[in-house]
């Protein structure tokens, strides 16, 4: 029987049994010992053994529940499960604060299998995927285990320790089975699984789920009750199993409990199970969780992969002595040298016992790896993938030397071929070089861009240069110049292949250009943990651009192009702004309040803490100016942050302001431009930077400016509760977008949307229903996004 829960009665000495049943429990002392076996659905077993010499080998067999349905009065108006429901409902909160800190050591091992991979996907090879799959494109892609320490105090300080970490096929490796991912409290309303999905127990359970009584059984002392869960909506965001609460105390024993993708708004997954085992703690009169199975199945372009993480909690202590500095914002890191583990220490220390085909994946991939990374056979991989076809000239080609780590690539010509009135036919390539130091983490890259336009008969060239010193605090300094064509709103708010399809094909030429020649030096590093600081100085030459081409691919004779200055569509032909020169220096700072950060020997990632906004703050300066009213200085500020409200989605806003000084006569370049939209197109992921109908420089601005943007996204939250309308899996997003500008009227917008539009698994479309205000006209209009 595989994840059987075993332990010695009265200890912190537990393991789990494999997926072929075997175990092994640390045991060092002779004498007798009464061994545990719980599994859920099974009579717990007490083995009480007499060990003379080690290695001892037990062996036994579990004997199914025998479940009792008590004889209960039912009456019309109490379903007898809803009783216990109610009970360990109103001890929810009791359980979620009764344990004030803990620590507790924790494994987990986490396998990912494929069945029949396809051997290219979009005409691109996969390979063998780390050298796992058999003959039929069958097995294991990834098998991990970690072993780490947990410190936790309430209210919601965490930190976990790796000590070790071992990945198949990778010995330099470092897992990321970390407890805090699979830390699924069903004590808490919600359970955050990507997305929030609702407890059992939570305070407002009785709207989602239905429960029934299958019986009881006795754990000891303790009566435990079977509980079946079901949804009231199978659309809703719920679990589907068995739950087991002890009478009386009102706490669970354990649980089974699964939902699908569509119930977690990710298509790709068919299939999610928990399942949880409790221990009962005498002493604290507590019920804590010793083992969890997280099984998932999931599947997407013929790709159909299983697997499951295991993981097992031990030697609780629940009155810790933390120091005074125990906790801060690094959430986890890793002791010095934990991926070196050698197989000895696995051997002695892993408390679940690997699998026979774990045993082979380890063995087959560290002989693999052994090949795999010596520089004969990276120089072989290499000459054979660096071979040159006739098909990169188009489609592009790289050049790799994986020994060093390093890249030489020139992207596609036809993917960078474009159109806009300016350039008319262009193309654009961009050349780069790479290379990585990945024991320093640090790295150089190069890249040039190459961009030629037919019409008018030009070549542009710029480039850049960067040094990555190291991957903690990411100090990175680049050094770039050139000549390149810019939009007057340097944020690029029409995408090139926007622009292009709506000049060719609506004759709506909306993205204005001028030339650029630049050269520029930023430097930017974390100054402290969240507060990063970036500052730069450039030069830049402005030239005025016109329009050189009136192709069309669909003419629409009631439509001409307009001209290429933002502020006059009929000034064709007539330069916009006299050609001038100008030195810039910016300076600003990105403040992410309580950042959490992981930390490994040589890198630092951050993660992203929805509990606090992130501030950005900066200053512009243009100087030395060929016309000396194009001086000026700018400060703007930015709040920004998106966070779940429970159960009923997700919110996000967008706050941003600035003003200006001695910016009266400045060029028009240099105004504050607004993310506009009028083409009806959105394909970026992010709605609250942009407007939806706003003309692109029509609220254009010298002077103070504040913006906001807000979005709620119900995630299924309403629609789900909609007979026929949920079968769909919509969901509903609603949104509001309003400007403010000291020489303008405000401007303002509010929507109605669907996200998740798609058929089965293939879901990225987006509609919007906008409706914009500004000086007493009302305008409306819809936008189809693309959200990857």
């Amino acid at each position: 029987m595989p994840y059987v829960s075993i332990y010695l009665e009265n200890s912190n000495t537990g393991t789990t049994t494999n997926e072929q049943g075997v175990f092994e429990l640390p045991i060092s002392k002779n004498g007798n010992n009464t061994v545990v076996f719980q599994y859920l659905g099974y009579q717990t077993l007490k083995k009480i053994i007499d060990i003379e010499t080690f290695p001892y080998e037990l062996n036994v067999s579990l004997q199914e529940e025998n479940i009792e349905l008590r004889e209960v009065i039912i009456s019309s108006k109490e379903n007898p499960a809803n009783r216990i429901i109610k009970n360990t409902i109103d001890n929810r909160k009791r359980y979620l604060n009764k344990i004030t800190s803990y620590t507790c050591d924790f494994y987990s091992k986490g396998i990912f299998r494929i069945k029949n991979a396809p051997e290219k996907i979009f005409g691109q090879k996969i390979g063998d995927l780390g050298g796992g799959l058999d003959s039929t494109r069958s097995g294991v892609i990834y098998l991990s285990e970690t072993v780490s320490k947990i410190s936790f105090k309430q209210p919601n300080l965490f930190k976990e320790q790796i000590l070790a970490s071992k990945v198949s096929g990778n010995n330099s490796g470092f897992s990321f089975n970390q407890a805090s991912e699979v830390d699924f409290n069903f004590y808490k309303n919600t359970v955050d699984i990507e997305s929030k999905v609702i407890s059992p127990i939570s305070s407002y359970a009785f709207n989602y789920y239905n429960y029934k009584l299958i019986g009881t059984f006795y754990e000891g002392e303790h009566l435990i009750n079977k509980i079946e869960v079901s949804p009231k909506r199978k659309t809703d965001n719920v679990f589907t199993g068995i739950i087991y609460i002890v009478e009386d105390d009102w706490a669970l024993y354990g649980l089974n409990l699964s939902l699908n993708g569509a119930q977690m708004g990710n298509p790709v997954l068919d299939k999610l199970t928990l399942k949880h085992s409790y221990t009962y703690s005498e002493k604290e009169k507590y019920w804590p969780i010793i083992s969890q199975l997280i099984s998932f199945k999931f599947g997407m372009l013929g790709i159909n992969v299983d697997g499951q993480f295991t993981t097992a909690y031990s030697n609780y202590n629940f009155n810790p002595s933390f120091k005074e500095k125990e906790f801060n914002n690094e959430i986890l890191s890793f002791t010095e040298n934990s991926n070196k583990k050698d197989s000895a220490f696995w051997n002695a220390t892993r408390p679940v016992i690997l699998t026979a085909e774990e045993i082979n994946d380890y063995k087959i991939k560290d002989s693999i790896q052994i090949l795999k990374k010596s520089e004969k056979y990276l120089d072989s991989i290499d000459r054979k993938n660096n071979k040159f076809k006739i098909g990169d000239v188009l489609f592009g080609y790289s050049y790799r030397n994986s020994h060093k780590n390093s890249n030489l690539n020139f992207s596609s010509i036809l993917t960078g071929i474009n159109f806009n009135t300016v350039q008319g036919w262009n193309s654009a390539m961009k050349v780069s070089y790479n290379k990585s130091d990945k024991e320093a983490g640090s790295s150089f890259s190069a890249s040039t861009n190459f961009n030629y336009g037919l019409s008018d008969e030009k070549l542009r060239i710029d480039g850049s240069v960067s040094y990555l010193f190291n991957s903690i605090s990411k100090p990175y300094l680049q050094i770039s110049g050139g000549e390149k064509i810019s939009q007057f709103n340097g944020n690029e708010p029409i995408t090139p292949i926007i622009n292009s399809i709506s000049t060719l094909y609506f004759e709506s030429n909306y993205a204005k250009f001028y030339d650029k020649s630049f050269a520029k030096v930023l430097l930017s590093d974390e100054f402290s943990n969240g507060i990063r600081i970036q500052s730069s100085f450039g030069y830049e030459k402005r030239s005025p651009l016109v329009n050189t081409t009136n192709y069309v691919t669909i003419n629409d004779k009631q439509k001409v192009y307009t001209s290429n200055d933002p502020l006059n569509e009929n000034n064709h032909g007539i330069p916009s702004f006299e050609e001038h020169t100008v030195y810039t220096f910016q300076t600003s700072a990105s403040i992410r309040f309580g950042q959490k950060y992981i930390s490994l020997p040589n890198r630092k990632i951050n993660v992203y803490d929805s509990d606090y906004p992130t501030i950005n703050l900066s200053y512009n300066q243009n100087f030395a100016s060929s016309e000396d009213n194009y001086n000026f200085g700018e400060i703007s500020a930015q709040v920004l942050q998106h966070f779940d409200i429970d159960n009923k989605g997700t919110f996000s806003y967008n706050v941003k302001a600035g003003t200006f000084f001695e910016a009266d006569d400045i060029a028009f370049i240099d105004y504050k431009h607004f993310n506009g939209n009028q083409t009806h197109v959105n394909i970026s992921s992010n709605y609250t930077d942009a407007f939806n109908l706003m003309p692109y420089y029509s609220f254009s601005t010298n002077n103070s400016y504040a913006e906001f943007h807000a979005e709620h996204n119900f995630k299924g939250y309403l629609l789900n509760k909609i007979p026929l309308i949920n079968k769909l899996g919509f969901e509903l997003v609603i949104g509001g977008h309003a400007l403010l500008t000291k020489d303008k009227k405000p401007y303002s917008e509010y929507s109605f949307g669907l996200n998740n539009i798609g058929v089965g698994k293939i879901r990225f479309l987006r509609l919007d229903y906008v409706i914009s205000n500004y000086n007493g006209v009302s305008q409306n209009g819809l936008v189809f996004g693309l959200t990857f």
